[in-house]
């Protein structure tokens, strides 16, 4: 192992209970023990998920958060407890590995529960939602501190919480509690005082305006979450460890307006000061640990950060506050094992923090102590796969309700989460495999067939492989999709699999193949405007075309918004021009993303015209015509296209012939990546 690693793997303690080491899972939506949207019970597919990790070398693990009553159905997770006997078992299974697991408890959503258009009907219409009550209590799930807007359908307003509910939220808190030690638990988290959830809400001047015991103060503020590990306490004994997830500022402006990075901006929510005092508050109600980080929903970016985030970006944060505290401080955000191992030496933390890593590689903490770095798959942070909660103008959580259901899956691994949908099993007969397209796509078809036994070639007809993958990877804050790309080359290496670099595939009768698998991926699209020519395509952009001061990108999707982006970090000036009421108005991307690309060209003054089309291009610029019907020429030095792509696949599909990923219909790494495995899997 790197000696810079070392400080990871000394052990600690919360409470009286000690990890061996000092790398923390943190907790993912939808990796709960007791299911996600649907009844309570023991969820054999998250435990051997967490078993797995277990065997992998982490110190403390905690699953993703479990609702102390199911948003389905509305049963209390204590009225279960045949599911306790079986967690007992299981917590046998986790400690024979030396890991610890906490189980992590939450009072619920309020404005932040990620609701659908569908489910906003139930809160529109209270008679609807009186009906579908004994099935999904839109109003319990949304029930907020006071009367506030929900995030992700600003016009529905979530109705306060009881004093009633929070009583049996608090009572819940304590009967699950002690099932949960009972059953072998090593210690709770309580969820939380973190990301603008309800507990959090309330502590939070901007989401409390209430005037009972439970607003205005600050200590009515914090009731709720002293209320609730004193009822720990009391049910459990005192040495029971209670960690408390724990968000040190809030960085946030106002409803649905976060703060970037370096802005200057007025705190709406928890301020440096204020969680100073509150950080020592807490440790005196009773709280062993602070599972850090900073954001709300508001500002989602800082608790769920996306690449265009900087690495280890809670962690300043996180250390100030571990000042004012005697109890151990996790620290999460992209941290990086180096920076990680830097700060817990130097006292600034006690544990790193590390969440959607697990996801992607399962054993990367054992490839690090063993020092195979090179072998991690990295996280690239998209949240594809993982949270595709997206969210534009005009429509709430436009997840695919698939993926409501199975959160926490990967884009860039299938088998997370899936259960055994995607073994990788020998083949019955090995075959010889052609692969068309050196892209991500094809390297992967060409890895899960070759792990399967069957006899594969790449052929690419550039000088390297990644594809268009190379130039999606070339802005400086896209580290990880360069790493990601090596990762792959390194898999083709020590695979041996065979690759014809400079070589285009026009006649499938000389490959001499089994089975031909396209990989050919996309081309871009072109707009039928006069001047159309005089644009370059956001590839040549990303390759390296040079551009000058002012260019205006056609295209408001992800890809215009990265460029316009990378050219503002550059030092030009960006001019974004879309079609749609929104930018980015596209399903599968995460809000977390989105509204980090959208709050930093607000921040930034970066020129946006939504609901504008293009009339022409020419000498003078850009012709646009905007929602009013009014046109004007935006003057620009370049223009990039970015309006999308259009399948090329190099052959058609036939009996033997495979066609997949953008190839086959233009998509995201995910859609690429699974089909890959899909089509790898049946031959």
């Amino acid at each position: 192992m790197d000696q810079r690693y070392e400080p990871l793997f000394t052990p600690w303690k919360i409470g009286n209970v000690e990890m061996k080491n000092r790398i923390v899972m943190c907790p993912m939506g939808g990796t709960s023990l007791f299911g996600w949207m649907e009844p309570n019970h023991f969820d054999k597919v998250a435990a051997e998920f967490f078993l797995n990790i277990a065997h992998n070398n982490v110190g403390l693990i905690i699953p993703g958060i479990a609702p102390l009553r199911d948003p389905i159905g509305g049963r209390w997770l204590y009225q279960n407890p045949g599911m306790f006997k079986e967690l007992k078992a299981y917590m046998e299974r986790i400690h024979a590995t030396g890991a610890k697991l906490f189980v992590q408890l939450t009072a619920g959503f309020g404005r932040s529960f990620a609701i659908t258009d569908q489910l906003s009907i139930l809160l529109r219409n209270k008679a609807l939602g009186t009906l579908a009550k004994p099935i999904v209590d839109a109003s319990f799930l949304c029930a907020s501190p006071s009367e506030l807007p929900s995030r992700w359908a600003e016009d529905v307003m979530c109705r306060p919480i009881t004093k009633e509910e929070i009583h049996q939220l608090v009572e819940a808190f304590a009967k699950t509690a002690k099932l949960c030690k009972a059953a072998g638990v090593d210690g709770v988290e309580v969820h939380a005082v973190h990301e603008g959830y309800l507990m959090d809400q309330f502590t939070l001047p901007y989401t409390n305006q209430r005037t009972d015991e439970y607003g205005g103060s600050f200590e009515n503020r914090y009731r709720f979450a002293v209320e609730t590990v004193h009822a720990i306490k009391k049910a459990c004994g005192k040495d029971y460890p209670v960690s408390l997830r724990y968000s040190v500022l809030s960085k946030t402006k106002g409803l649905c307006k976060g703060a970037v990075p370096g802005e200057e901006y007025t705190e709406v929510g928890r301020d440096m000061a204020e969680s100073e005092r509150a950080a020592r508050y807490l440790q005196e109600a009773g709280y062993d640990m602070l599972n850090a980080d900073n954001g709300t929903y508001d500002a989602w970016y800082w608790a769920h950060p996306p690449q265009y985030m900087p690495q280890n970006c809670n962690l300043e944060d996180v250390a100030h506050i571990r000042k004012f505290v005697d109890i151990p401080v996790v620290c999460a955000g992209r941290m990086t094992p180096e920076v990680g191992a830097q700060a817990i030496a130097a006292g600034q933390i006690d544990g790193m923090g590390v969440a959607r890593q697990f996801l992607v590689d399962g054993a990367w903490v054992t490839k690090l102590k063993e020092g195979r770095e090179e072998d991690i798959q990295p996280c690239i942070c998209c949240h594809n796969g993982c949270f595709a909660l997206a969210h534009y103008k005009g429509v709430a959580n436009d997840e695919d309700f698939n993926d409501v259901l199975h959160m926490a899956r990967c884009a860039l691994n299938p088998t997370t989460m899936q259960g055994h949908k995607y073994d990788i099993l020998p083949a019955k007969k090995p075959k010889t495999i052609a692969v068309i397209g050196g892209g991500i796509g094809g390297m992967e078809a060409a890895r899960i067939a070759t792990l399967r036994g069957h006899k594969v070639t790449i052929y690419e007809k550039t000088d390297r492989l990644g594809g268009v993958f190379i130039a999606a990877a070339a802005p400086d804050f896209k580290e990880k999709d360069k790493e990601l790309i090596q990762w792959y080359r390194r898999q083709i290496e020590q695979l041996k699999i065979p690759v014809k670099f400079n070589t285009n595939v026009t006649d499938l009768a000389q490959l001499k193949a089994d089975e031909v698998i396209v990989a050919t991926g996309a081309t871009a699209r072109k707009l039928p405007i006069p001047g159309a020519d005089r644009a370059m395509d956001a590839v040549d952009y990303l390759e390296g075309k040079p551009v000058g001061q002012r260019v205006v990108i056609i295209g408001g999707g992800l890809s215009g918004c990265e460029i316009a982006y990378d050219l503002y970090r550059k030092g030009k000036t960006p001019i974004i021009v879309e079609a749609k009421n929104d930018l980015m108005a596209v399903r599968g991307l995460c809000l977390a993303n989105s509204s980090y690309l959208r709050d930093f060209f607000e921040a930034n003054r970066v020129e946006v015209h939504l609901e504008s089309s293009v009339e022409k291009i020419d000498a003078n610029g850009v012709t646009v015509k905007g929602k009013n019907g009014a046109s004007q020429t935006l003057a620009a030095d370049d223009v990039i296209l970015a309006v999308g792509y259009t399948p090329a696949p190099a052959f058609a599909k036939g009996r033997h012939v495979h066609v997949i990923g953008d190839a086959c219909k233009v998509g995201n790494l995910r859609t690429v990546i699974w089909q890959a495995w899909k089509v790898a899997e049946r031959l």
